[in-house]
């Protein structure tokens, strides 16, 4: 299993140099500057990734991490915990929305069981961590042991270099675990500093009571565990989850490989806060999918510095955002490859500002 230090040695700042003649030949491009709005924004940020003015997109993978979390005995959650293994197997037999919209969109898509409490089958369809049977009630104390939050960062990354060794250069990251917005929620603040009413939301549909009560627990788990907002394996290990782990490595993995990490909604912006904590550098290789309806992911994306491309009111997880901001990451890098220059198409540029 890769080290974490090797990984984290290897991530480097992005190209921008790259980015700087990306800038340059935008605004050489055929429309007026400024006119293709994030997707200018988009293209310049791909350019400083893969360290080109005019780069050219190959695979998408999408991979799904699912876990298992004690706290879910606390009635946090409207659906119970053998929804987690339920909804595996309906990803796996293309019944699920990420399913559906991976197969329309051709991403590829690498199911991951990083600490589901049910049985799974033995399945080329589904890679088996199993680095627990769902983590411990974060009420009661720490949600895995340090050792585990270590196999969970170093299984992400290693997926991370897989994908990235098959030809993907867009990875995006997806959830299922039953309850995970409780422990993101804990990871927010933090890693933030910000209150849990500030970072805990609704979830599968809580009322207002249901609410007040999932932010107590989110207080009492991050009283009950005190973790170091300074040390990142530890709040993972002490208020966090499997899948979360595997997605913060994900990023951590696929910036050392120098791809664009997709990330979906607010499990996998938490994880983000995890591996830029550990690594800063991995900041700019993220790629926010869309804005969660979860008000938790909007602390989240602050701190990350990200934009979302869209804003849709997703709330699903699975990877879904992900997988529907890849066309529009495409076509951002498309435009700034693949469209004439003014000087190319004989079109005349804009006008001197002084012209009358």
């Amino acid at each position: 299993m890769i080290a974490l230090n090797e990984v984290l040695e290897k991530i480097r700042p992005v190209d921008d140099a790259a980015k700087r003649r990306a800038r340059a030949r935008q605004r050489q491009l055929t429309k007026p500057p400024g006119s293709l709005g994030r997707l200018e924004d988009v293209s310049v940020q791909l350019a400083g990734i893969f360290g080109t003015d005019r780069p050219l997109l190959r695979g998408k993978t999408v991979i799904i991490a699912a876990g298992d979390h004690g706290v879910v005995a606390q009635g946090i959650s409207g659906y119970p915990r053998e929804v987690t293994v339920q909804m595996v197997h309906n990803i796996l037999a293309e019944g699920a929305a990420v399913s559906v919209l991976a197969r329309s969109m051709g991403v590829d898509r690498i199911v991951v069981d990083a600490g589901v409490a049910g049985e799974l089958p033995v399945s080329p369809g589904i890679r088996s961590l199993r680095i627990g049977r769902g983590t411990g009630d974060i009420t009661q104390g720490p949600a895995m042991s340090r050792p585990q939050a270590e196999r969970c960062i170093s299984a992400g990354m290693e997926l991370a270099i897989e994908a990235a060794d098959s030809g993907a250069d867009l990875i995006g990251t997806g959830d299922m675990g039953i309850g995970n917005t409780t422990p993101s929620s804990a990871i927010v603040a933090a890693l933030t500093g910000r209150p849990p009413a500030q970072t805990t939301g609704r979830g599968t549909g809580r009322t207002p009571a249901q609410l007040a009560y999932k932010i107590e627990v989110v207080s009492k788990a991050l009283e009950v565990n005190a973790p170091d907002p300074g040390d990142p394996l530890d709040v993972l290990a002490k208020v966090g989850g499997f899948e979360i782990g595997v997605l913060a490595g994900i990023a951590l993995g696929g910036a050392m490989m120098r791809r664009a990490v997709v990330l979906d909604g607010f499990i996998a912006a938490a994880a983000a806060l995890i591996a830029c904590s550990l690594s800063p550098a991995t900041q700019d290789y993220l790629i926010a999918s869309h804005r969660s309806a979860e008000k938790g992911h909007r602390v989240a994306l602050s701190r990350l510095k990200l934009r979302p491309l869209l804003d849709l009111g997703l709330r699903l997880g699975e990877g879904t955002g992900a997988v529907l901001a890849m066309p529009v990451i495409e076509g951002a890098a498309a435009c700034l490859s693949d469209m004439a220059t003014f000087a190319e198409a004989g079109v005349s540029g804009r006008a001197p500002e002084n012209a009358r």
